[in-house]
This record gives structure tokens, C-alpha cells and sequence, in this order.
């Protein structure tokens, strides 16, 4: 199995951050679901070019917040999640999301109005 994940290496945000959060997101949207294997440590290393360290680092945080298990000698999986937790890491992802534009929108001096003219441009040109 390969994730879509997708690594800024630029980024401020430890890579076991980045995969954290976009394991995450995959659980919250549905798209991993109860019981989906994960891919395993070395491959998920080989995949995304990094070290099996950072993986492990990831998937032990991931353990401990409750969004995986591992089971010896069969591997790691999506464990069952509350679907309000679904709901408020949806909804916390997307307000992030929006607060990092309106800090970009603000860096611009671009004024509230601007930003929500903007938004609801971006609002009308989705839905056509």
C-alpha cells in the first residue's frame, strides 16, 4: 500500500510531524479506515526516502494518540476511531488551513474585506 503523503523538506515542521498530520487527515476523511494495513516501517522509509527512525517516531506517536496498532508479526493498522474525533480533526485541518491564508492575506495587507471578497470569489468559482 502507498500513502499519498507528501514531504516539505523545507519545512519548519519535523518530517514526523508532516507524516503524523497527513496519516491523520487520511483517517479523518475516510480514506484509511478501521483496520487498513499500514505500510511498514522500512517500506514507508524506502517510499518517502527517509529514515525508518522518523517513520518509527511517527507511528508511536500515532500509537500512543490512539489512531493505529500494531500487532507483532502481522503489522500496523488504522484503529477505530471516534467518529466526533473525525469530525473535530476535520474541522481543525481546515481551519488551520484558513488561518495560514489569512496570515499569507494579512502579510499582503490585503484588509477583511479584501479576504472575504476573495473567498467568496474562490466559493463561486469552486461550485461553477
Amino acid at each position: 500500500m502507498t500513502l499519498p503523503i507528501r514531504l516539505s523538506k523545507s519545512s519548519r515542521e519535523p518530517i514526523y510531524h508532516q507524516i503524523e498530520h497527513q496519516i491523520k487527515a487520511l483517517i479523518a476523511s475516510g480514506q484509511l479506515t478501521t483496520g487498513d494495513p499500514l505500510p511498514s516501517i522500512r517500506l514507508l522509509a524506502k517510499d518517502l526516502e527517509i529514515s525508518s527512525i522518523t517513520i518509527r517516531r511517527a507511528y508511536q506517536n500515532l500509537e500512543y494518540s490512539g489512531f493505529i496498532k500494531t500487532s507483532q508479526g502481522k503489522g500496523t493498522f488504522v484503529a477505530e476511531v471516534d467518529p466526533d474525533m473525525k469530525t473535530t480533526m476535520a474541522s481543525k485541518a481546515v481551519e488551520d488551513a484558513i488561518m495560514k491564508a489569512i496570515t499569507t492575506a494579512k502579510q499582503h495587507e490585503l484588509s477583511d474585506d479584501d479576504i472575504l471578497d476573495l473567498v467568496r470569489s474562490l466559493l463561486t468559482k469552486e461550485e461553477s
